[in-house]
Formats: C-alpha cells, structure tokens, sequence
C-alpha cells in the first residue's frame, strides 16, 4: 500500500519546481502581510500570516509525501466512499453560517484553519471519472457512459455553482472535457463540449477586448444571466483596473520586496489570495512573472509526460485529469488578472495563500508522483 522506497523512485525534476513557487508564494505573502503594533512597524519576514501559511506548508507536505509513496491503484478502492463524503460535504455547506455571503467554508477550530470542500472535490470528481473510464473499457463511446460520466462531473458542479462559486464550477468542466477526452468518450459528445466551451470564450472575449461595450451586451445578456451574475462580465470594476494598474507599474524589474507602493497602499484587493499575480508582477517586475510563467509551464509540461509514461489507463486518466487541474487553475486566475476573463476567486496553485487550495494542490502532486514512480509495473 504506502512503500517508502517509491519515493526515490518519484521525478525529482518537480521537486524545485515547487519549492520555489512556495517560496515566491512566501514572499508575496510577507510583503503584504506587514501590520501595525503598538511598538510600531511589525517588519519581520514571519508575519502572523506567514506563520499560519508555514502550518498549511507542513501540512501539505505531510499529505505529498503520503500520497507519493502510497500505490494510486488503491485510490480505486476509496472512489465511491470519497465521492459521496464531498457530495455530502456540499449539501452541508448551505446548512452553516455564510462568509461574506457564500457558503464555501466549514471552519475548523481545533485547527485554527477554514475548510473548502470544494478545492478537493475538484479532485475527488478526477479521481471518479479515472475510476468509471476505465471500468467503461470498450463501452466508453456509448451514450450511457457519456451521460453517466456527465452525471459525475455535474452534480458537483451545481452544488457548488449554487454556493456560489463560479470560478470553481467552471474549473470542473476544461477537466471533463480533457478527461473525456483521454478516456475515448464518443466524439461527438467532445465536440459539442467543445463548442460550448469556445462559444461561452468568444463572448466573454467580445466584452473583455472591447469590441462590444458591457452596457450594449446588457439587455441580451440578462435574459439568461441574473443581473449581479452580469456584473462579474464587468471589464472595468475597481478590482479589474487596480490588477492591471499593478502588472503595469512593476515595468521589467518590478519596484522591489516590500517598496511598492501601489498594491502596499491597500489599492489592490486581495493582494496574497486571489491578486498573487498582479502582486507579484508590481513586486517583481515583466522578468519576474517570465520566470513564474515559465515554472508554472514546466509542472504542467512534467504532469503530462506522466499521463505519456503511466502503467495503466487508471493512470493515464488521473495524470491528465491532475495535470489539466493544473494547467486550468494557472490560465483561468492569470486570464482573470489581466483583464481577458471576469474574477471569480479561481487561486493561483502552489502561490495563493490559503491553506484548502495549497493542501488540495500538493495531494494532487503526490498523486502524480506516485503513479511515476509506478511507471514501469504492469
């Protein structure tokens, strides 16, 4: 079940990978983190967030080491047991109180930490469909396993549309559509998938690029959209501009750890949550977001080369459902960042402060370490 000598078997080429998103992660945290006491200026590198983000570091990391020496075969075993607890963490989540008017968070107490149930079911949905693909075989370009593979992927869907979190709901369906397309799903299910996607692209796209203003859209819009989900189509709202703002007056080498004024000043919301990028582009500079463009390329680019070496389509499938998860997380708060899509609160993984995101992240990592290190057992 658990080996530790798989983990010398794991790609070694992610390791600094990670360590160093982690660190950049850390250091746009501190930077921003910095609060008044009554002895003055607190500028200690571990700030109070710091701290609580060093807790989710060793634990995320606990849950990577765990995951990379355990055998993802076994994951098959828990499929179902996984999938119904997520389901019915879902449905609880409207039971509790609401933050800032959502219900996304269970809190924990004991732990001093928030729990998102829907950052792992994100997961738990890849680790389903991996597990019905392969047990379809054969059977996978019937209109039954299209349908009942859409009826996996949707019912988390709407549970958390409905909390509401669009910017997760809409993460869940590049990932079906990259699963179903590894798992053989009849093309013509792939196909309508796909124009969906593009169709709902090019008409963000329209109003984002200015071609149509938000305000022409607005009376054919509301037909099908409520009107505060038409006010997410906004490309000029306080929180679209300052990103934009932020990215520009970095320049190419950005105004330095803790020296800029723009996002320092409180201008920029969430500048360690959602914002990590505009954040990190004021702080680093043009230079500094190629040099994090070009990691983030690098995991991704890794975690497909798994779904090309793995030992079994079980394998395959989680390692492009995983890689995909990856890949639509960076381009989908990037896009959002500057200025091509509307924020909906999707985390930068590995960058984003939050303890949920970057536990989900790292399980998801270990996952595909391990199906690696397995590459070569038949």
């Amino acid at each position: 079940m658990w080996d530790y000598r798989y983990l010398l078997r794991i790609d070694f080429r992610m390791i600094p990978i990670i360590i160093a998103l982690l660190f950049m992660s850390l250091l746009v945290v501190s930077s921003f983190s910095v609060e008044n006491t009554l002895e003055g200026l607190d500028d200690s590198f571990f700030t109070p967030v710091i701290k609580q983000q060093l807790r989710g570091f060793g634990l995320a990391l606990a849950v990577f080491i765990l995951f990379a020496g355990l055998d993802y075969n076994k994951l098959r075993e828990w499929t179902w047991f996984l999938y119904i607890v997520f389901i019915i963490l879902l449905i609880g989540l409207f039971f509790t109180d609401s933050v800032q008017r959502v219900h996304r968070w269970y809190r924990l107490p004991f732990l001093n930490m928030s729990f998102q149930p829907s950052e792992y079911a994100k997961l738990v949905v890849v680790i389903a469909l991996s597990w019905f693909l392969e047990r379809r075989g054969s059977k996978a370009t019937t209109w039954s396993t299209a349908f009942f593979a859409s009826l996996i992927a949707g019912i988390p869907f709407i549970l958390i549309l409905k909390q509401p979190d669009l910017g997760t709901a809409l993460i869940l369906f590049p990932i079906t559509l990259v699963m179903f397309y590894f798992g053989g799903i009849r093309p013509s299910v792939i196909k309508a998938m796909s124009w969906v996607g593009a169709s709902s692209l090019v008409f963000v796209a329209v109003i984002f690029l200015g071609i149509v203003s938000h305000e022409e859209i607005r009376p054919y819009a509301t037909l099908f959209l409520k009107d505060y989900q038409f006010e997410r189509l906004n490309p000029h709202t306080h929180h679209q501009e300052a990103a934009a703002t932020a990215i520009a007056l970095g320049g190419l080498t950005g105004n330095g750890w803790r020296t800029s004024e723009f996002t320092g000043g409180g201008w920029l919301p969430t500048p360690y949550t959602d914002s990590v990028f505009p954040a990190f582009g004021e702080i680093f500079g043009f230079f500094g977001l190629l040099l994090l463009l070009l990691l983030f390329y690098t995991l991704i680019y890794l975690g497909f080369q798994v779904t090309a070496v793995a030992s079994n389509q079980f394998g395959r499938l989680l390692s492009a459902g995983i890689s995909a998860y990856l890949a639509m997380h960076v381009l989908v708060n990037i896009g959002m960042m500057s200025g091509f899509l509307p924020i909906t609160g999707v985390p930068l993984v590995l960058l984003t402060y939050g303890g949920s995101s970057l536990v989900s992240t790292m399980t998801a990592l270990g996952i595909l370490q391990s199906i690696y290190s397995r590459r070569y057992i038949f």
